[in-house]
């Protein structure tokens, strides 16, 4: 019984075969008998009937008798086709071009009995073959599309359960095998194109090789046009091959390279293409054929756009221009197959080098170029480079004319050229990443995917490639086996990576998002504009709303879409996609994957939310696929992936203008430049989170955390070459605790940096810093304990598992560990080497009036704060000299002077070597004497050595900052006021800042207000002392003065004796005056009677002649300049001797201002009667000592013993002025070396102190009594006078 069912078996359905045989061998296995046997074998044979009835039912389908056209040479050789099939598993059939072998091998098969028991399964490489194929084996079997003969390309298919034949592309039949390993509803399979050697074809035919010794039944038939036999025969183990000529017409080969030699221009393949075109259009005009159509071969998109835009300005007549490439509309396909009675140019890129059969094709034009897809295992990029094609691919395209009458095949290159060029091109599993076939293979448990029998087995390097993007998508273990997720992933239809962010957009509930997103991913991109720029419209437009990212932009398309769908009916959506430059049928398919993958992932236990998802879930899902295709940009819009890649964004991208930091991309498109055509804006660190199993790690900059109080490093995290994070801090001793223990000693104990309430740490910072504080007076650090001294002390004591404050502190809180008295410092035992710090030389303050002012030391090479700082309360600073500070610090005199006598010119230094030898001569004798240290060094120079140096010439010596000992004036909070490094300077950013220091913010004591009285008009006080010692916190010393208040007088302090003495001889006039109104009052009017009778001689800057003469009457009569009263009875007799001179000083004033006025008078009208341009200086320098004698403040400046002086000077000016013009050479010589006196002593006018003033004034007298001596000298000098004395004052003045 068994036996004559495993006979009958033989009859039935294929898909039933396996388990009908398995099922026999079961129960010839098993020991039953009886009943259950006939049950068991009854119900098995009512099943194989049922089968054996099925396959008699399909026969009844098949037409008896099916023609074969005569005019296809495949039909001539179709019997012995048919009877090498069945005696042959695997055929090979090597058809030309032309030959009829992709419609009639179908048909052939069913003439032979196949497609009874299981399908006749044909494959087709592309969509459009598959479906026009099938169309056209239906309408030659005289059947509708859809009984006999079905297709099924994805998303689409014309099949039912009648249909013997099914067209399909290559990956619907790999999707197949992943349901039915076996391929049991299958009779036949034909492979057809199998010279394209995609990667879908590639695996087919090695699936197919290890499939035939499981199913001896199965039959397969391997065809293309261009095939290399024996490669596919010997694969099969020497498979039997027929080869079928094709029904060619001659076909003329012309060669027209790019450039020939003469032409004066270089021609674009557009231009080239173009004179092809119409130079053939007007051969074609000639003919009476009705096939005269031109076909095209271009590389891309882009050169078709070109080519057409080039043709249409040709404007030529009766010219119907058709692109037809991949991405465009199933619509504007079909229009190549339509009737049409113009001359037709269809520019193509390769899709129509096979298996479409273009009707009416007379001429082909090769460029010999395409668009070749590449992977770059540098880069990890999928290249698109056009390249050259192959002899075999040539010969498809000539294939494509001649084949119903004579044609010709234009190539736009040379014969050489030709011969050169690789026979077939590579096959697409050498040229691509494997992951997905790798994946695939491992969820169907092929083995070992390198003795999977491939056509042309890829390298090692290729496998490996795919499995470290199965191992980066966590696809695959280290040991290359499915993981759980890549089991989930295997049974996704989509790439790897797109599977992959459908499992992680899973777990961070944003699987509606990417479901719409991976959909589109998974097909070619339904929005015509393709890589076209944004316009501003669009960017405004809802469709890319999302400025940050194209994939929400995809999101935006599909949610706009959907709307309109639900809205309207198929034209309105149809219209929708127009206006938006959507292809409709690409939004159709991308529909049907949504549905498909949303299917597919409920199936598998995948959960799709409900409520919208956010930005960054969403974008962490894509990163998650895209662990490769990260960048950064490097500059204003180039940007810098993984392994250094570098491309840009296209102008497509709504990125284009954002350009932010951080991207994740789309695959990149790599042509004569890298492009990223869709991105969008990442966090850096969602990387970090998703590439945990990847990224690399790198712990480097360990250090001391002052804020953390812990040993901290820095992390740099890498992916791919990228830096994610340049610096993250990580806890370093997880990492090194040994090096962390070294570096918490070290940098946190050992500096001082630790901070902690523990008594033993309090108690040792105050003993080092006593301890350093001597260091850095000496200026040598570490010269008496050093931080590895610290260092080793600690490290003694405390475990070396401590790494940070805390832990520290917990161990001292242990009782059992001891450490209250293993962490205390001993000073003494620090110091064994009885090296005990001595620091006498470098006081920690100076005496200043009995203050006691502290001195700061900083060891800080390079820092302006190096060296000593004086803190002077801003009380104090006017009782402050700079001898003071200079010798503020003994301990750096010698080094100072030293440093000070090296800033001297080389001529002088020379007599000083060796100059530390010099120092230590005279610096004993400098410690005795003190002063102004410059002073002294000059001093001492000319006493040692005869050496004439000016003090001046050491202020402008550069000293390092230490030697300088600075001045930093306090309030009486320690806020630091002004730094600076003398007294003159500080005093000066003090008034720069606002800051009075004359006032000083001192409060008086109240025993003290009989100094601060107004409105005095006599002497109503006691006493006026020169000085003043104020009972403060400091000792400060102020000077009571008067001060005039024009109608009375004011008792005021001063905070420096030279104001107060300058204010109280201007108050002594004002109580002068007061006291002796009768006596003013009659001066007044002689003085004012003068005033109205010599009007026309006063110069007009006398404009207070009256009082002036007054002020200057009372100054000289009451003796001011040299008599200051200090009480009631000094002022009372000063007062009367004052009193008695005031008549007989007036009268000598105005007898004196008299003659000065005359005289003034008489130069003036002498000196405008001079015409005489060479004496120009002359005049100039008359005129100028005019002004500068009779000033309009002349009785302020001048005391009655200098008046008397001014009609001698003005007569020197006659006497002068009578030698004109007769001057002689030295007047010029002698005028310009007064110039350059007067200059000088200006100068000096502006920078002097006002101690100093009184010594200005000499100089200035100088200057007069030098004019009589050069141009008067029968007039004599009040004083001895000459040029050298007048240098030598000014230089002690500067000095």
């Amino acid at each position: 019984m068994l036996r004559s069912l495993r006979e009958k078996i033989k009859h039935c359905q294929t898909k039933d075969l396996y388990r009908f045989s398995k099922i026999i061998k079961s129960l010839q296995k098993t020991k039953l008998t009886g009943s259950k046997q006939k049950k068991q074998i009854s119900e098995l044979s009512e099943l194989i009937n049922a089968s054996v009835s099925t396959s008699k039912s399909n026969r009844k389908l098949i037409p008896k008798s099916i023609h074969f056209p005569e005019t296809l040479p495949v039909s001539l050789r179709a019997k012995e086709i048919r009877d090498s099939l069945r005696e042959n598993q695997v055929l090979i059939v090597a058809g030309d071009t032309g030959s009829g072998k992709t419609t009639q091998l179908p048909k052939i098969c069913l003439d032979a009995g196949y497609g009874v028991r299981g399908l006749i399964g044909h494959c087709q490489p592309r969509r459009l073959a598959a479906t026009s194929v099938a169309a056209r084996v239906a309408d030659e079997l005289n059947t509708k599309l859809g009984e006999l003969v079905g297709y099924q390309v994805r998303f689409n298919d014309r099949f039912s359960e009648t249909c013997r034949v099914k067209l399909m592309t290559d990956g619907i039949l790999l999707a197949e095998i992943q349901s039915d390993p076996y391929l049991s509803k299958y009779e036949v399979v034909i492979v057809d194109e199998a010279h394209e050697r995609s990667l879908n074809i590639d695996f087919i035919l090695g699936y197919l090789k290890r499939l035939i010794s499981k199913r001896d039944e199965l039959k397969i038939i391997i065809t293309s046009a261009t095939i290399d036999v024996d490669k596919f025969s010997n694969h099969f183990n020497r498979a039997e091959v027929i080869s079928v000529k094709g029904r060619m017409f001659p076909v003329e080969t012309r060669y027209l390279p790019m450039n020939l030699a003469g032409e004066e221009k270089e021609k674009t393949i557009s231009e080239k293409v173009c004179d092809s075109v119409i130079s053939l259009a007007r051969e074609a005009s000639k003919g009476i054929s009705d096939a005269k159509d031109i076909l095209v071969f271009l590389s891309s998109e882009r050169e078709i756009r070109e080519a057409s835009r080039v043709l249409r300005k040709k404007k030529h007549k009766n010219l119907e221009i058709l692109p037809l490439y991949a991405r465009l509309p199933q619509s504007e396909q079909s229009r190549i197959f339509k009737e049409h009675t113009t001359l037709r140019v269809i520019l193509s890129t390769n899709v129509a080098e096979t298996s479409i059969t273009v009707p009416k094709i007379k001429y082909v034009i090769d460029t010999g170029l395409a668009r070749i897809s590449r992977y770059s295992f540098q880069s990890k990029i999928q290249r698109l480079p056009i390249e050259k094609i192959s002899q075999a691919s040539a010969n498809q395209r000539k294939g494509r004319c001649g084949r119903i009458e004579d044609g010709v095949c234009i190539r736009l290159y040379t014969e050489e050229d030709f011969k050169t060029r690789a026979r077939y091109t590579d096959p697409e599993i050498i040229r691509t990443n494997l992951a997905a076939v790798i994946l695939r293979m491992l969820s169907l448990n092929l083995g070992d995917i390198f003795k999977f029998p491939f056509l042309d087995k890829p390298e090692s390097k290729s496998i490996n490639e795919g499995f470290k993007l199965l191992a980066e998508l966590k696809a695959v273990n280290e040991f290359r086996k499915l993981t759980k997720d890549g089991r989930r992933m295997a049974s996704i239809p989509v790439d790897p990576k797109h599977a992959k962010m459908l499992l992680v957009a899973n777990s961070k509930n944003c699987l509606k998002e990417l479901l719409i997103i991976v959909s589109l991913l998974s097909i070619q991109d339904p929005r015509e504009s393709g890589h076209v720029e944004l316009s501003e419209p669009d960017y405004e437009s809802d469709l890319y709303n999302s400025k940050n990212s194209d994939f929400l932009a995809l999101i935006n398309l599909w949610i706009i879409f959907e709307e309109t769908r639900k809205l309207g009916n198929s034209s309105r959506l149809k219209k929708f996609c127009r206006q938006y430059r959507l292809s409709y049928t690409r939004m159709r398919e991308w529909k049907e994957v949504h549905f498909q993958l949303t299917l597919t992932c409920r199936r598998i236990g995948l959960r799709i939310n409900k409520k919208p998802s956010n930005y960054a879930d969403i974008h962490k899902s894509i990163i998650a696929g895209s662990l490769n295709q990260l960048a950064y940009r490097s500059t204003e819009r180039q940007y810098i992936g993984s392994r250094n890649k570098k491309f840009i964004i296209l102008n497509s991208s709504v990125l284009a203008r954002a350009l932010p930091k951080w991207i994740v991309t789309g695959e990149l498109i790599e042509t004569t430049q890298t492009f990223a055509a869709m991105a969008a804006k990442i966090d850096p660190v969602w990387i970090e989170e998703i590439g945990e199993h990847l990224v690399k790690r790198e712990v480097h900059s360990p250090h001391w955390s002052v804020r953390t109080q812990s040993v901290k490093a820095f992390e740099r995290v890498r992916l791919y070459g990228l830096t994610i994070i340049e610096k993250t801090r990580v806890e370093y001793s997880s990492v090194n605790q040994e090096h962390a223990h070294e570096i918490f000693l070290l940098e946190g104990l050992s500096k001082s940096t630790v901070k902690t309430d523990a008594p033993f740490y309090k108690q040792n910072q105050q003993i080092l810093k006593a301890i350093h504080a001597e260091e850095n007076k000496i200026r040598r650090p570490e010269k008496f304990i050093s931080e590895s001294d610290i260092k080793a002390f600690y490290s003694k004591a405390i475990p070396k598992n401590i790494t940070s404050t805390k832990e520290l502190e917990n161990w001292i809180r242990d009782p059992e560990s001891g450490a209250s008295k293993k962490l205390i410092l001993d000073r003494k035992a620090l110091f064994d080497n009885n090296e005990n710090p001595s620091t006498n030389e470098f006081p920690d303050s100076i005496s200043l009036n009995s203050n006691q002012i502290p001195i700061n030391y900083t060891f800080q090479p390079g820092a302006k704060k190096d060296g000593a700082t004086v803190q002077v309360p801003l009380q104090l600073i006017n009782q402050l000299s700079d001898a003071d500070i200079d010798w503020a610090v003994p301990g750096i005199m010698r080094e100072k002077c030293i440093a000070l006598l090296k800033g001297l010119p080389k001529a002088t230094r020379k007599k000083l070597i060796p100059i530390s030898g010099f120092v230590d001569d005279i610096i004993s004798e400098m410690f005795e004497l003190r002063g102004d240290l410059f002073k002294l060094l000059a001093t001492l120079l000319i006493k040692q050595r005869r050496i004439n140096i000016a003090p001046v010439q050491f202020a402008n010596i550069s000293l390092p900052d230490h030697l300088i000992i600075k001045i930093n004036v306090v309030d009486k909070n320690r806020k630091s006021l002004a730094i600076g490094s003398n007294v003159n300077e500080v005093k000066r950013l003090l008034s720069k800042k606002g800051i009075d220091f004359q006032k000083s913010e001192i409060e008086l004591p109240e025993e003290w207000n009989v100094y601060d009285v107004e409105n005095l008009i006599d002497w109503d006080f006691e006493i006026l002392p020169k000085t003043i010692d104020l009972k403060t916190d400091l000792k400060i010393v102020r000077y009571p003065g008067l001060v005039d208040s024009t109608n009375s007088v004011s008792l005021k302090l001063f905070s420096e004796f030279e104001q107060a003495l300058e204010s109280t001889k201007h108050g002594l006039i004002r109580l002068y005056l007061l006291r002796s109104v009768q006596q003013k009052n009659m001066i007044k009017k002689k003085y004012y009677r003068f005033k109205i009778e010599s009007a026309l001689k006063i110069p007009l800057d006398f404009t207070n002649f009256v009082e002036d003469a007054i002020y200057l009457t009372y100054l000289n009569a009451f003796d001011v300049y040299t008599t200051i009263p200090r009480s009631k009875n000094e002022f009372d007799e000063q007062l009367s001797i004052g009193k008695s001179k005031l008549y007989s000083q007036s009268e000598e004033i105005l007898l004196i201002v008299e003659e000065l006025f005359e005289e003034r008078t008489s130069i003036l009208r002498r000196l405008s009667s001079i015409t005489d341009k060479n004496l120009t200086y002359f005049c100039e320098d008359i005129h100028l000592q005019l002004d500068n004698l009779l000033v309009g403040e002349l009785f302020f400046k001048t005391t009655i013993d200098r008046l008397r002086q001014f009609p001698r000077y003005l007569k020197g000016i006659k006497l002068r002025l009578e030698r004109a013009p007769h001057l002689g050479a030295n007047d010029y010589v002698f005028t310009q070396e007064i110039s350059e006196f007067w200059a000088e002593y200006k100068s000096l006018d502006e920078a002097i102190s006002a101690d100093n003033q009184y010594k200005l004034d000499d100089i200035r007298w100088m200057i007069e009594e030098y004019r009589v001596s050069l141009f008067a000298q029968s007039l004599g000098t009040k004083i001895s006078v000459s040029s050298k004395r007048i240098r030598n004052a000014i230089d002690r003045l500067t000095a």
